[in-house]
């Protein structure tokens, strides 16, 4: 997994690293590294030579990140323009390196750019862009290039304007108080804010340039985010000497006669996963049973014998039946899954005591509104610290969804999810998800592994099935069969 870090951290491993350079170095690194990139996407719009480049320079040291690449890509012939901000406060030898290049500073912006540089604030920074930052960045999109190709904007560590601890960016009518980059080229190690959280859509494409402070890193990681290999690594592989028990059981209490498509949609999604054998268990059997026929169907959770895992809450209702099935689940003496109605029946306490004596782990998976409802409030800016408390306070795996989906644990780990898509946000797909989370459990993986795969994988199934046309929950059932690893 690949580690994000808090600002106070990097500034501290960038300190310690500086004490032992001559002065400057690491801001030419970090501006080697950004004309590199920039250099690439140019090349890719027609060449270096003779684009025309804007840098738009901020007061702080990202603004002299910005003007020593403009420098570089000055010195290949690029025609480059820096927009000083507050041109008191320039950084002097970026401003000079420029100049001496062949780049000016303008007053305004152009008529025309074929790449922008955001250099208005880094790391430093707090709050959304105020002007004339603001009414700059709402421009930008005017800006066209050879070809009459809209700019590419390129982000200087962070794009300014985002909370880069948490991912947050401040609302405006006008969408102006952050900016929204085609690529951002992080220094050193990523930020949360490039992961988690609106601010991570406005950063783009994450290129990261290595100028040497990784191992000067001494705190952890603020939060994680997920890779292939993860899923690989983890993955519950079957052998020549597995069978459906030996591959695990999971059991699914989902659906009712009002909503047997949570259950059809639940149990499509463990069917999707590793295990060998699906047992359900609700008052959808029939249904259940007409679309997945594998399946071993009965009307209770009592009934339904022996299993590694269960899923509980699609679509089952908040009754005194449905709580009669959410207090077996809870009963028995292995991981449970609880989702959409499950969560509803805690919110009143009810279920406390049972949530208390279990020790056979939990992971829930609420959407905002649920988890609004859990806590009393909405996660809120910071959707990982969110994610934290929840799961410390109910001794829990949490599994926030969302774009950037967060996995938190109760000893204060958090994973985000690098996968989501805009295209989940539709009835059902939450029930897939849970069925293909309960389908990891059976199979053997500890309940933060399951629920970090789980997204994962549902996130490329929701990608896969958006590239074939509009999506739906079965289309998503349907995907994770491309998806999963075999």
């Amino acid at each position: 997994m690949k580690p994000a870090w808090r600002v106070a951290d990097v500034r501290a491993a960038e300190a310690a690293l500086m004490a032992t350079l001559p002065p400057g170095t690491l801001m030419q690194r970090a501006a080697a590294g950004l004309a590199r990139r920039c250099a690439l996407l140019l090349e890719e719009r027609g060449g270096v030579y003779g684009a025309s480049v804007l840098l738009l320079v901020g007061s702080g040291d990202n603004g002299g990140d910005a003007l020593y690449a403009g420098a570089r890509l000055a010195e290949r012939g690029a025609a480059v323009q820096a927009l000083l901000l507050d041109p008191e406060r320039a950084h002097r030898g970026g401003l000079e390196a420029l100049r001496t290049a062949g780049g000016r500073t303008v007053d305004g912006l152009p008529t025309w750019a074929d790449l922008v540089l955001d250099g208005i604030v880094g790391i430093g920074s707090s709050g959304g862009l105020r002007e004339p930052a603001a009414r700059l960045v709402g421009q930008l999109a005017e800006l066209r290039g050879r070809g009459g190709q809209r700019a590419v904007l390129v982000a200087v560590d962070v794009p300014s304007g985002v909370d880069v601890d948490t991912g947050h960016v401040s609302p405006t009518f006008d969408d102006t108080s952050a900016v929204s980059a085609d690529v951002t080229v992080a220094f050193g190690v990523l930020k949360p804010a490039l992961v988690v959280g609106p601010a991570a859509v406005r950063a783009g494409q994450v290129d990261l340039v290595d100028i040497g402070v990784r191992s000067w890193l001494r705190a952890t990681p603020a939060l994680h985010v997920t890779e292939w290999a993860d899923v690989l690594d983890w993955w519950p592989w079957s052998g020549p000497e597995s069978e459906k028990y030996s591959r695990g059981v999971v059991g699914v209490a989902t659906g009712s006669a009002t909503y047997p498509g949570a259950a059809v949609l639940s149990v499509g999604g463990a069917l999707a996963g590793p295990t060998g054998l699906v047992r359900y268990a609700g008052s959808a059997r029939e249904e259940v049973l007409r679309q997945h026929p594998s399946v071993i169907a009965t009307e209770r959770v009592t009934d339904a014998g022996r299993v590694q895992a269960w899923v509980c809450g699609s679509g089952l209702g908040t009754d005194e039946a449905a709580a009669t099935e959410l207090r077996c689940v809870l009963a028995a003496p292995v991981p449970a899954i609880l989702d959409a109605d499950a969560l509803t029946m805690l919110v009143d306490g009810s279920m406390a005591d049972r949530l208390r004596q279990r020790d056979a782990p939990i992971v829930i998976t609420p959407h905002d509104r649920e988890f609004a409802r859990l806590c009393g409030e909405a996660p809120g800016e910071d959707r990982v610290g969110a994610a934290l408390r929840l799961s410390a306070w109910m001794d829990a795996v949490v599994l926030l969804k969302g774009d950037r989906t967060v996995i938190a644990t109760p000893d204060g780990r958090a994973v985000v999810n690098p996968t989501g898509t805009s295209a989940l946000a539709t009835g059902g797909t939450g029930d897939v998800l849970a069925g293909l989370l309960g389908s990891l459990l059976a199979a053997g993986l500890p309940a933060d592994r399951a629920a970090i795969v789980a997204a994962y994988l549902h996130g490329l199934a929701g990608r896969e099935a958006a590239r074939r046309g509009p999506v739906t929950a079965p289309d998503v059932v349907a995907a994770l069969r491309d998806v999963v690893p075999r």
